[in-house]
């Protein structure tokens, strides 16, 4: 076979709603997805002008497979659990981890993606149904009734107007509606026009029975006479009528097998290299999901894991006549496990469900309707071009010309309020924050129910540092939206600079997508624990250093803690004082554990106060050796830091630049100090005239940069991980801040709450950074003097 490769990072919104906030987005990028495939997985697809629909509730994404030129194209959007999927050529319907989500093709909308004249599809969204965490599976649509396997309850179900769920039809064994998950009811297939079979991983009456005998429990049922047609499966799921023939995967085993109608068994025509789980057909082939599945909980003593050391994760198709492997599609990062495939009869469709613009400007009228409606005017069509060039500009970083296209539209349609609220979006972005205040008002002048504005605002006020107003406006649009994750993220971090740490984590751990699955396992309620606790490091390496102190206070009340973290932190977390053991998230799949927490879910649980911060240091400590610089050293060793490579979220230091390029062009020249580059990269165009080492080949990883730090006498930082590294590591740290500083710095104070040797310089005002590296070069200058006479 012929492979094709393919690395792309995640698709960022094609409209001015980009809203650069400096705080994490409601879906955030997922780390570099990698995959390759062969070359007849393309040509399969173009053969029969399909694309695939992939759900991963592991990875948070629905990907869609597309051929793009002579390769396969995976685009994908972040959810919260994406799992069970109903498609048609008209139609597509997502389960996710509380919410049933709808869109409707409309074909003339694919006119206007970008780029133009490719898409021959675009689902839109059209609704969203809240049915609680019912950990929902297979759906599928009958006649204009959606029906879908509730797996908690453990029941098969339909929607009404007034209810979570209706319950249609359960297992005769179980005997009562129970969210405790008795037989981990899983698949549907249809057959005739009506749900007729499924799968289950148990027959048990009790909660969370279907565990005792997980691998070779499973049954196979026809709904229509309460038959059992298949007992002592392994982890059965996605039944499928299709030519004649009742299909299933036999996840357990790997396989995909099928009744056979004549002896009534289970007959085996392919075995795949992993977890089978995710099955559609197109014609003589089956398109089936692999996962390469963890070997503890819920997928420990499979046959699967006992026989196949090797597993992969990804989409194999499958010659049903033959059950050999025509082609397949494998992801090499990002995506470990697939929950549901299905075909879609489009070649290069796309989903939207983020996009205000487009949304807003698309109808879809009954035909009788239609033929009667008025065709926009001249100067609608041209301002509608000057709001699409607004987008563009804004989308390629160019805000400050953007204002000048939403103004021409807001010109000849006043009344245009996406334009307004764009044109308030790329104001902020510049930091005019009361110039976007007056735009955002208008908005909700216009439309005092527009959440995204009265979070936009909230932000714009905390930028101008009225905490008050922007508390209000903030929960003004989580009251409006309550699941608004970004506005709940926004908010806490008001709370936090308020001191009000407890609500603010809270606000803040809404904000957040977990990715961190840990199945049953319960979060850690802070009682005593014999046994393992877990605790889990996810967005953010200014949160990891700065609450790694809490490791050694969580130690306290469990027999062994384990901490899963980055790859890039591991060694230097593997010797944390209260860490037993330190494991990646790929490698924590061997691991046992009672309970588990994320790390900004401690200070929470021990009730954390400004009065009660744990300020002893260093908590953190580097395994790596002195011997990265030559000792003794004839000079102060000042350590330089402007932009955090190897943090995992996007720098907010990198505008620092600007004013910390004098002082670095100056520093050099300053007697008995000898300066560092602590950056990962080495130098870039601004800084090639800066004449000072960088240590770039020594920088692996966080442990060496730690151990460079030790190595200092100090760090001159702007905001960033390095900054709490350093004063983890009680090494003198200075920072540099700008005046909107978050929560973690107190507003005008030299001193910090959290570091005992961390001084704070502060902008006296938005944007103006000559000030601020003036004071630090004037305290170098006493701090040398200082230590020459020490």
């Amino acid at each position: 076979m012929a492979y094709a490769e393919e690395k792309q990072a995640s698709n960022l919104p094609t409209t001015g709603d980009k809203q650069k906030l400096g705080q994490k987005p409601d879906y955030p990028s997922v780390q570099e997805l990698a995959s390759v495939h062969t070359n007849g997985f393309t040509e399969l697809l173009s053969h029969f002008g399909i694309s695939l629909a992939i759900s991963t509730y592991q990875a948070g994404k629905f990907i869609l497979a597309r051929v793009d030129g002579k390769q396969t194209n995976t685009h994908f959007h972040a959810f919260n659990k994406p799992m069970g999927m109903a498609v048609s050529a008209d139609r597509l319907t997502l389960g996710t981890a509380s919410q049933i989500q709808d869109f409707r093709n409309v074909t003339a909308a694919a006119a206007r993606l970008k780029p133009e004249g490719r898409h021959d599809a675009c689902y839109l969204t059209r609704g969203t149904r809240i049915t609680g965490d019912i950990d929902i599976h297979e759906m599928a649509w009958v006649d204009e009734e959606l029906w879908f396997i509730n797996t908690r309850f453990s029941c098969l179900c339909t929607l009404d107007a007034a209810h979570s769920f209706v319950p249609r039809w359960r297992p005769p064994f179980i005997s009562a509606y129970d969210m405790r998950d008795r037989c981990h009811l899983n698949g549907l297939a249809v057959r005739d026009g009506k749900p007729r079979y499924v799968t289950a991983l148990g027959n048990s009456d009790e909660a969370n029975g279907w565990r005792a005998n997980k691998a070779a429990g499973g049954i196979l049922m026809d709904i229509s006479n309460n038959a059992f047609l298949l007992e002592g499966l392994s982890m059965p799921h996605s039944p499928r009528w299709h030519k004649d023939r009742l299909w299933f995967l036999e996840s357990g085993r790997g396989t995909l097998s099928y009744l056979d109608a004549v002896t009534g068994k289970a007959k085996t025509l392919a075995e795949l290299p992993g977890f089978t789980r995710g099955l559609d057909f197109i014609g003589n082939y089956a398109v089936i999901g692999l996962s390469q599945v963890r070997e503890t909980a819920v997928f420990a003593g499979l046959p699967l894991t006992q026989t196949q050391p090797v597993r992969h994760c990804g989409v194999w198709i499958i010659d049903i006549r033959s059950g050999e492997t025509k082609a397949f599609l494998r992801f090499e990062k990002g995506v470990q496990e697939i929950f549901a495939v299905a075909v879609l009869p489009w070649r290069f469709p796309d989903l939207v469900r983020d996009d205000p613009d487009l949304l807003s400007s698309t109808y879809v009228l009954p035909e009788a309707a239609m033929k009667e409606a008025v065709q926009p005017s001249e100067d609608w069509t041209f301002a509608e071009t000057h709001f699409e060039k607004g987008n563009q500009l804004y989308n390629a970083g160019k805000a400050e010309e953007s204002l000048t296209e939403y103004r021409k539209c807001l010109n000849m349609q006043a009344n245009y309020l996406p334009a307004r609220y764009n044109l308030g979006i790329a104001l902020g972005n510049l930091n005019r924050h009361q110039e976007a205040i007056t735009e955002l008002k208008q908005v909700l002048a216009a439309e005092a129910s527009h959440s995204d504005a009265l979070n936009s605002l909230g932000y714009s006020y905390s930028q101008l540092r009225d905490d008050q107003q922007a508390n209000k406006y903030l929960r003004r649009a989580i009251e409006i939206r309550p699941d608004y994750t970004q506005a709940h993220f926004n908010l806490g971090m008001i709370l936090l600079r308020l001191g009000e740490y407890n609500d603010g984590l809270k606000a803040c751990e809404l904000g957040r997508v977990n990715t961190f699955d840990a199945g049953d396992i319960p979060r850690w309620d802070g009682a005593s624990l014999q046994g393992t606790l877990l605790v889990h490091i996810g967005q953010g390496n200014r949160d990891a250093f700065q609450f790694a102190r809490f490791l050694q206070i969580a130690k306290q009340h469990c027999d062994k803690l384990i901490l899963v973290c980055p790859e890039n932190l591991l060694r230097l977390f593997s010797h944390n004082s209260g860490v037993d053991a330190c494991y990646s998230p790929d490698d924590i799949s061997a691991v046992e554990f009672q309970a588990h927490i994320p790390l900004l879910g401690l200070p929470q649980l021990f009730n954390l106060q400004t009065s009660s911060i744990p300020r002893k240091t260093p908590y953190l400590r580097t395994s790596v050796g002195n011997k990265l610089l030559k000792k003794p050293a004839k000079n102060l060793r000042v350590g330089l830091f402007w932009a955090d490579n190897l943090a995992t979220e996007s720098s907010v230091s990198s505008a620092h630049m600007e004013g910390l390029l004098p002082l670095l062009k100056e520093l050099p020249q300053v007697n008995n100090i000898e300066f560092f580059s602590l950056q990962k990269t080495g130098q870039s165009n601004d800084t090639e005239a800066i004449s000072i080492p960088y240590l770039t080949e020594q920088i692996k990883d966080y442990a060496d940069t730690a151990a460079l730090i030790t190595q200092m006498d100090l760090v001159i930082s702007t905001d960033n991980a390095i900054a709490h590294l350093a004063g983890g590591l009680n090494v003198p740290v200075w920072v540099a801040l700008d005046y909107a500083a978050d929560w973690r710095y107190q507003r005008d104070c030299d001193d910090s709450l959290w570091y005992q040797n961390m001084r704070q310089f502060w902008q006296a005002s938005a944007q103006e950074w000559q000030p601020v590296f003036a004071q630090i070069a004037t305290a170098l200058e006493t701090w040398r003097e200082t230590q020459k006479s020490a």
